[in-house]
């Protein structure tokens, strides 16, 4: 009986741990979101000089090491995501097509940098395309034929986690192209994006850069964490013993494809959390907006039903109360 006792004791005390995180957690979240009026400046940009307090390092999911204490991240990520907002608010209100570009190695941590942008924005105004490999009939086309089908119309954010740089990247160490479609696409992108440029987009191109160790410790990371396996393509493991040619192809891509009307920013990624917020404060600084946030709406008590009777449940389905 006492034996009972103390273990109903500790499972209290595990749910009460575990309330106090959550409400710990909401209460940095709105901290961000009031931060980010008291961070901005006379435009409605953030002090990009605000940074989070430095603590002890802590050890991510994957086992890399981060400098920022996860309250510290969480309230600044929470900040500039309500700049993001703002931003988008913006970009709908001047009519403005923004592209983003991801690239850089595999695990280097792009597609989270891309949840923590997007996670706040309206999904009818920001979208991510994240194309596959080519059918038989796009491998016919114009190379950038099928990335222009998803360039953004006025007023939308497109973000490419990847893009027409395959071809500068994997497709070129892995033989998928040959080397006159590698030379044909070295020449012939520079001159694409000036035609972006002028035609009125915004283009920002960010390249990922991780260490090889960095990278291990991630792929090692992936293979025992379930719910990320699905990251590790074969693709991905051959690219492993590819790790000195990968670097000489984005040397190559970066020296012909860095131009002053669309110029490549290296993001530093083998601190996750910093290269998110990096990144975010990265692209508040590059496209000048002011808020245009609507102003709160006040909700109105409801109507009353009236006559008004619901069906009785039995005549519904519903999903079955398990939690």
């Amino acid at each position: 009986m006492k034996q009972a006792t103390v273990t109903n004791g500790a499972k209290i005390g595990k749910k009460q741990k575990r309330k106090d995180k959550d409400k710990d957690r909401e209460k940095d979240k709105a901290a961000g979101a009031k931060d980010a009026a008291a961070h901005s400046n006379g435009n409605g940009h953030p002090a990009l000089e605000a940074s989070p307090k430095k603590k002890k390092i802590d050890k991510d999911r994957d086992g890399v090491e981060e400098r920022l204490s996860k309250k510290g991240y969480e309230r600044e990520l929470a900040r500039l995501q309500v700049e993001l907002v703002k931003l988008q608010y913006w970009i709908k209100h001047k009519g403005l097509r923004v592209v983003m570009i991801f690239e850089g190695r595999d695990a280097a941590g792009k597609g989270g940098t891309i949840k923590r942008i997007t996670e706040g924005l309206n999904p009818r105004g920001c979208r991510v395309v994240a194309l596959g490999t080519p059918s038989d009939h796009e491998r016919t086309q114009w190379y950038f034929q099928r990335y222009v089908a998803h360039l953004p119309s006025a007023g939308e954010i497109v973000i490419l986690d990847r893009s027409w740089y395959n071809r500068a990247g994997v497709e070129h160490v892995m033989g998928f192209c040959t080397a006159e479609e590698y030379t044909e696409f070295m020449r012939s992108c520079p001159e694409f994006e000036r035609m972006l440029v002028r035609s009125g987009i915004i283009l920002l191109k960010y390249w990922f850069s991780v260490s090889d160790e960095v990278q291990e410790k991630r792929f090692q990371g992936r293979i025992k964490d379930p719910m990320k396996r699905w990251k590790l393509s074969p693709m991905d493991i051959e690219s492993r013993d590819k790790w000195v040619e990968y670097s000489k192809a984005k040397d190559a891509m970066i020296a012909h494809t860095n131009i002053p009307e669309a110029p490549w920013f290296t993001v530093e990624a083998d601190d996750k959390a910093a290269a998110r917020l990096n990144t975010i404060s990265h692209i508040l600084s590059k496209i000048p907006y002011a808020d245009m946030q609507p102003e709160a709406v006040e909700l109105t008590p409801r109507k009353p039903a009236g006559a008004y009777v619901r069906p009785p449940r039995g005549e519904q389905f519903y999903v079955p109360r398990l939690y």
